[in-house]
This record gives structure tokens, C-alpha cells and sequence, in this order.
């Protein structure tokens, strides 16, 4: 890919300024079922399976919450996900739970934590007209930034609002302005802010055919000339509207971490991922980031359950990266 913005990072230096600010803060460094017997800030150093190009995630949203008529406290959920095979876990309750709480559950579980969203990002939007649900949206994000960061995951995940706000120009200069704000905190803490693709009528057109391009995308993500906005990219959410693997190639150095599901063009639907249904180009993906150099993480976004359910999902992912 010929990129000539001087002023991007290459993805690899996006990574490196993310671990070097994590690894100048007191807090936990995690990774599922790999805990490291030191203690600091309190806690044992739990870390991440190492020389993996690409770790598997789940969201926590997709561990069950009870078993046997119990309800499983957040430590028991996330060694579910250490027990399907998952390397790490995307905290996608964040809004749910205190920073004391992720760090403390990361300290006890022993599963790492890479990666926090607040999904209120749908109903107090940065780009609101209104200023009251821009200030919380902003607040739910700092939350995100401060939890990742105490869990010892690098990352927040945020949809930057909806086309229903206004005018196209109108809402992502609003949204633009509201992260700039944001930037400050993003960079003390090394918490990357990432863009993800989703069906909210920003940066593609929802009603056109494929095969439509990312220009969008990377015109907004650019327009920061910042290394602490990227893109978290939903591999499955565009394959109606797009190929993935171009996708891919023309993000590069911006495509930070991914979201896995899996779609039916034929049928028009989201599916699990790589069956029957799915006809999602696994190939061409796996080349793409082959050809980006992608390190990093890979998250499920499909229906969950109890170990026996992630661990399926898991195989699945495997089977679609070829892992």
C-alpha cells in the first residue's frame, strides 16, 4: 500500500507507543491462564500468551452470567473464557463495573483483560446535538480509557454516533471536536480510541450495493493525524457492503484490533463464524493481514454461552484464520 501521510505512524509504532505507556503504569499486565508469580501495585502481573501473531478474544458480554440456577460472579466469567482457550477477553461491560473491579477480577482470574467498551456509546452518541449526551458520552469513554488501562489492556472501542444526529459533515465535525478532547487522556494513559465499522450510517452507504470502499474511514481516522485514533475493525459488520480483505489492505497500519463474525451475503444475515451459512472470503482476510503485518487481537462478536459454546467459537475463529 503506498501511504504517503507523513505524519501516521506505521502500525507498528501505534503498537509500540500503546506497550511503552502501559509499561510505565502501576497497574496489571494480563493474559489468560499465564500469571506471572510477582506482585504489583497489590496484584500479581498476569501476562498474555507471547509470540502469537494474532490472539483470540471473546466479549464479555458473550460469557453467561449464571450456571445451575447461580449467578457467576465477573472473576468466574472471565476464567470461563481462559478455559474455552481464549487468550484474552474484550470487557465490553465496562459501564457495569468500577475500575477497582476489572483490575481486581484481572488480579484474581488470571485472564487478561486487552480491551474495554461502554455500550451506551449507542445512546449518548459524540455526536449528539445535544451537549448533555455529548459530556456523558465522553464520560462513558474516559471510564473505558481508565478501565482498560487498570486491567492492563490497551484499547477502547467506540461507535462514534449515528447518521439520525444531522447532516454528514455536520455530525463528524461535532463528534471530531468531542474527540479531540478525549485525545489528552488517551495518550497519558496509553488507551488507544478506536473507530469500529458498524451499521449506523456513518462513512458508507447503507442503502447502496458493494462494492463500496473504506475511503471514509480512513479520511475521518487521518483527519486527527494522531497515533491514538485508529480503527477497530469488524470484519464480519461491512461484508455486505464491501470486501473485507481490501478493506484491510487500504486500513494497514490503522487497523488496530478486530471484531469477529460472521455474515451471509446470500441470505442477507449475520451468521456464526465460517459455517455452513457464512460464505464471509476467510482466505482473502488471512492474506490481508498477512500483507498489513497485523499483530494483535482478534475478538468474537456472536452468540455466547457456557465453556462449551466458547470453546466452539473458538475452533471457529481457528478454523478461520487458519490458526
Amino acid at each position: 500500500m503506498n501511504d504517503t501521510r507523513s505524519m501516521s505512524l506505521n502500525r507498528r509504532g501505534f503498537l509500540s507507543a500503546s506497550a511503552a505507556a502501559m509499561a510505565t503504569a502501576a497497574a496489571v499486565v494480563g493474559g489468560a491462564g499465564t500469571a506471572v508469580g510477582a506482585e504489583a501495585a497489590g496484584g500479581r502481573i498476569v501476562t498474555p500468551p507471547t509470540g502469537k501473531s494474532l490472539l483470540l478474544s471473546c466479549k464479555l458480554g458473550m460469557i453467561a452470567k449464571e450456571a445451575g440456577g447461580k449467578k457467576l460472579s465477573i472473576v468466574e466469567r472471565l476464567q470461563m473464557a481462559g478455559e474455552a482457550g481464549f487468550d484474552g477477553v474484550d470487557f465490553d461491560e465496562a459501564g457495569s463495573f468500577t475500575v477497582e473491579e476489572a483490575r481486581d477480577a484481572v488480579q484474581k482470574s488470571g485472564v487478561f483483560v486487552h480491551n474495554a467498551i461502554n455500550h451506551a456509546h449507542w445512546g449518548q452518541r459524540l455526536t449528539s446535538p445535544k451537549v448533555e449526551e455529548r459530556d456523558k458520552s465522553r464520560a462513558n469513554i474516559e471510564h473505558c480509557m481508565r478501565l482498560s488501562h487498570a486491567a492492563g489492556g490497551v484499547g477502547v472501542l467506540v461507535v462514534i454516533g449515528s447518521a439520525q444526529d444531522g447532516p454528514e459533515a455536520e455530525i463528524e465535525e461535532r463528534c471530531r471536536q468531542e474527540i479531540r478532547k478525549l485525545l489528552p487522556l488517551a495518550g497519558a494513559l496509553g488507551q488507544p480510541f478506536l473507530v469500529e465499522n458498524v451499521w449506523n450510517k456513518m462513512q458508507y452507504d447503507h442503502d447502496a450495493p458493494p462494492e463500496q470502499g473504506p475511503e471514509r474511514f480512513i479520511r475521518f481516522v487521518d483527519s486527527f493525524k494522531s497515533p491514538w485514533v485508529g480503527m477497530y475493525y469488524d470484519i464480519g459488520n461491512h461484508w455486505k457492503y464491501g470486501q473485507p480483505g481490501e478493506w484491510i489492505r487500504a486500513f494497514g497500519h490503522r487497523c488496530v484490533k478486530l471484531d469477529v463474525k460472521g455474515f451471509s451475503r446470500a441470505k442477507n444475515k449475520f451468521t456464526d463464524i465460517t459455517d455452513a451459512e457464512d460464505d464471509l472470503p476467510w482466505g482473502d482476510v488471512r492474506k490481508a493481514l498477512s500483507d498489513i503485518g497485523y499483530h494483535g487481537w482478534a475478538t468474537a462478536e456472536v452468540g455466547g454461552g457456557d465453556v462449551k459454546r466458547l470453546t466452539v467459537v473458538r475452533q471457529q475463529m481457528q478454523k478461520a484464520f487458519g490458526l
